[in-house]
């Protein structure tokens, strides 16, 4: 019975998080502004949205800072511009999909505080 368990145990542990993750292909693209507009229901979600790459940060905190904006929001009320956190990059004028996890209120110190983070994302240049 504790081999059973033991296995099990394994089992669960490999194919936990797996099975649970979402692939930009499986996320339902959204805008921009409406991943913004929705933050507060998609904390802690998996997200996609697509655009075009306007800032790149690369190698900060071990990771890399990439705004991306689709034309949709308001630059005058914050909800055009979409950062996410990755270990993958682009550049300025790529047209990319991005994919990942929903942060809210990350702060890093030092200055660096967001109200929402796509963090550990995937990008895709088109």
């Amino acid at each position: 019975m504790k081999a059973v368990s033991v296995i099990f145990a394994a089992l669960l542990a490999t194919l936990g998080t797996a099975s649970f993750s979402v692939s930009a292909q499986e996320a339902k693209v959204q805008t921009v502004a409406s991943v913004i507009q929705n933050k507060d229901k998609l904390g802690g979600k998996t997200v996609a949205a697509q655009g075009k790459v306007v800032k790149v940060n690369n190698g900060i905190m071990g990771r890399n800072f990439v705004h991306v904006q689709d034309g949709s929001g308001d630059a005058a009320k914050g909800t055009n511009n979409l950062i996410v956190t990755s270990t993958g990059t682009a550049a300025v004028g790529d047209q990319v999909t991005v994919s990942g996890t929903v942060m809210l209120n990350r702060d890093f110190g030092m200055g660096y505080s967001y109200p929402l983070l796509v963090e550990n994302a995937t990008i895709t240049k088109k």
